[in-house]
């Protein structure tokens, strides 16, 4: 066995795109070894901002060889009289076998074709050319006069089995076993004797190329440099990602600023500071901010105070800026910005920040009393007033990063309440995957209504997302709805939240049904991705889904999370079967009646009906509840009698009424059985 390496040499590659290219290169080797047949043990791939690198354990010498079979014509028509005809004859031409040695299966002729294993050597140029060809990017360049097409331009690559070079060529790039080393500290070709040296020999040039230990070293670093400054280092998660991929050699500096920039707000100084120039804030064991900044060079140690300066300089330049801005904001209080956000559009066509206010006023009237909410209508109203006045400051105009922030300090430093505050903040949220969720009702109320607001909109105006293509981030917004309302744990009738967003907007009336369900199957779409995401099956999806006059997310979640675990006990099976057949069966009624129990014929069907009626005094309190676990399982007590019943009553009767009786018992039981999802959609 042997180690195989591939690198890709490239100009800088964008740091954003690596996490997803390292993930999507990672799952094209693996498949493109594998339709290779290409026997190995594990696949791992690396990457620093100017490389890409494969690297696959235990790879075999040797293709593993491959039995095939493949079904021909029927006997009958491939002999007669025991000789093969023309059509068995082509069918063997055909698959490259003798036709003696087709054989009989199941009154079929089969081919059966054994294919022995090539030496690997010789499969890896074209394995090593699909996996550099086929790699999925965000988008693409072209560069010199070559038709190929890459992330970024091509400068090297090296492919290596064991110590063998293997061949793979692209534009005016060939393969060969000389890597590069870090672009300042050793910046000259490097050669790579055998893969299994490759990571050694770049440490020792300084590219530490495994990101997971390049991450970790950067944690160290940064953790360990704050503390000697007597302070703890604020390391956010995506931040950290960033910087990672974009050195190859991580070397920690601690820079300071003038303390009187700490009389800021603390977003208008670590935005600044994190957003713009990458530097990690440093706190105090008070967890107040220091006026020091920790960032990360890709480079050694020398020179290291030109650097710190350098850096300083720069931060010193946007403090100074921050601190005119907030000072200029603050010479008017917040509120008196809304005149001036009538000069934002909101959207083409559909008025400008100032109308979008004035509808979320409305729009969180509507879901307070829809969501029964606590919190004083005047506070939430309030917030819906003040929330966007920000975006007209000086402050934001500037630092964009900083909406929503700026618009809680204002507000706070205006005297308004904290909880208003706060939900001017946080109706922004979540800004992006994996963000914090809204902690005040305010905040979740406010941020439900403007993301509905905001979908509503952009689907009125034919701009639904397509494919990939999603220019207004609906997709985020609505799953930032979902999963608002399930941490919250918020009930709310979605069809009526959205048909008062339309209302608003003015839509046409002749437009407000389609969009209206337009929309909701498109967040419905998201809340079906993502509890497949939290291994929810797919077909307890379907069922809870089935009922589509329900537009609840959160009670649509219960009951997905109930009959998921119910699905997957003893119990279900007979349960499913039962109410398969019934489903199959009421499907037949024309039209529902009372069910009269004078017509009862039998004793199956009278025992069954006494039985609806005992579960559905029980099922109802807790349904009523939520309690969809508790409802499912005393279902099971329907079994017994559903079974009884269909197999000593003939449901289409000759007798009219009884039939119809019959199909309108099965009715009330298939509304039982279904209480919480349509138990026939589940697969067994």
């Amino acid at each position: 066995m042997k180690k195989l390496l591939f690198e890709i040499g490239t100009e800088e590659l964008p740091a954003n795109y690596m996490p997803n290219i390292l993930k999507d290169l990672k799952e094209l080797a693996l498949k493109k070894l594998q339709d290779a047949r290409v026997p190995f043990a594990d696949v791992t791939v690396l990457g620093t901002p100017r490389r890409l690198a494969v690297l696959v354990s235990g790879v075999e010498e040797t293709q593993a060889d491959s039995t095939e079979e493949f079904k021909g014509p029927a006997v009958n028509i491939a002999f007669k009289n025991g000789e093969p005809t023309k059509a068995a004859q082509g069918f063997a031409r055909g698959k490259g076998v003798d036709v003696k040695d087709l054989i009989v299966r199941d009154n079929y002729i089969y081919a059966v074709k054994h294919t022995q294993g090539q030496p690997t050597a010789a499969l890896l140029p074209h394995v090593l050319q699909e996996i550099l060809t086929n790699i999925p990017f965000p988008n693409h360049m072209r560069w010199a006069d070559f038709d190929f097409r890459f992330l970024r331009p091509l400068h090297w690559l090296v492919a290596l089995f064991g110590s063998e070079i293997v061949p793979v060529a692209i534009t005016d790039v060939q393969s060969d076993r000389y890597t590069m080393g870090h672009r300042f500290l050793s910046n000259r070709q490097i050669e790579i004797s055998a893969a299994d040296d490759y990571e050694k020999i770049l440490e020792d040039n300084f590219v530490i190329v495994d990101q997971d230990k390049r991450r970790e070293m950067i944690r160290q670093q940064i953790t360990e440099l704050a503390r000697e400054e007597g302070g703890e280092i604020e390391i956010a998660p995506d931040l950290l990602e960033e910087v990672n991929y974009l050195v190859e050699y991580p070397t920690p500096l601690c820079g300071k600023f003038e303390e009187k920039y700490l009389a800021l707000p603390e977003a208008a100084i670590i935005t600044p500071m994190r957003d713009h120039q990458r530097y990690f804030p440093v706190r105090g064991k008070d967890g107040k901010l220091l006026n020091k900044f920790i960032a990360v060079r890709n480079g050694g140690k020398a020179f290291l105070e030109n650097v710190i300066h350098g850096n300083e300089r720069v931060l010193r330049a946007r403090l100074s800026d921050a601190e005119f801005f907030f000072n200029e904001d603050r010479k008017q209080k917040l509120e008196a910005y809304e005149e001036k956000i009538k000069t934002v559009v909101f959207q083409e066509g559909l008025g400008n920040m100032y109308d979008k206010s004035q509808r979320l006023m409305q729009l969180v009237e509507m879901l307070h009393f829809s969501l029964q909410s606590r919190v004083p209508l005047d506070d939430l109203k309030r917030a819906a007033r003040l929330c966007k006045c920000d975006l007209v400051t000086g402050m934001v105009t500037e630092f964009t990063e900083l909406q929503g922030a700026m618009g809680r300090e204002y507000a706070r430093l205006d005297g308004e309440k904290a909880d208003i505050c706060e939900g001017i903040f946080e109706h922004y949220l979540p800004r992006f995957a994996g963000d914090v969720l809204p902690k005040t009702e305010i905040g979740r109320i406010l941020g439900i209504a403007d993301k509905i607001d905001n979908i509503v909109a952009t689907f009125s105006r034919g701009k639904a997302p397509t494919g990939s293509q999603d220019p207004f981030a609906l997709r985020r917004q609505a799953l930032g709805i979902i999963n608002i309302l399930l941490e919250g744990k918020m009930n709310l009738d979605l069809a009526k939240a959205v048909g008062a967003a339309i209302l608003l907007l003015q839509v046409p009336m002749d437009k407000v049904k389609e969009l209206g369900k337009q929309i909701l199957d498109f967040i419905k779409l998201r809340f079906r991705n993502l509890m497949l995401d939290q291994q929810i099956r797919y077909d307890v999806i379907d069922a809870v889904l089935a009922e589509t006059r329900n537009n609840d997310i959160y009670d649509l979640y219960l009951r997905a999370r109930a009959l998921n675990a119910y699905v997957g006990s003893e119990k279900a099976a007979d349960m499913i079967q039962a109410a398969t057949r019934v489903n199959n069966l009421s499907s037949k009624a024309e039209t529902e009646v009372p069910v009269n129990e004078s017509l009862f014929r039998e004793q199956a069907e009278k025992d069954l009906y006494a039985v609806v009626k005992k579960l559905d005094t029980e099922i109802i309190p807790l349904t009523v509840r939520c309690d969809y676990a508790g409802a499912l399982d005393i279902l099971s007590g329907l079994n017994a009698p559903v079974n009884k019943f269909f197999d000593d009553v003939m449901v289409m009767d000759k007798d009219e009424a009884v039939k119809n009786n019959r199909l309108s018992l099965l009715c009330q039981v298939k509304d039982l059985v279904n209480c919480v999802g349509d138990l026939s959609k589940i697969v067994m």
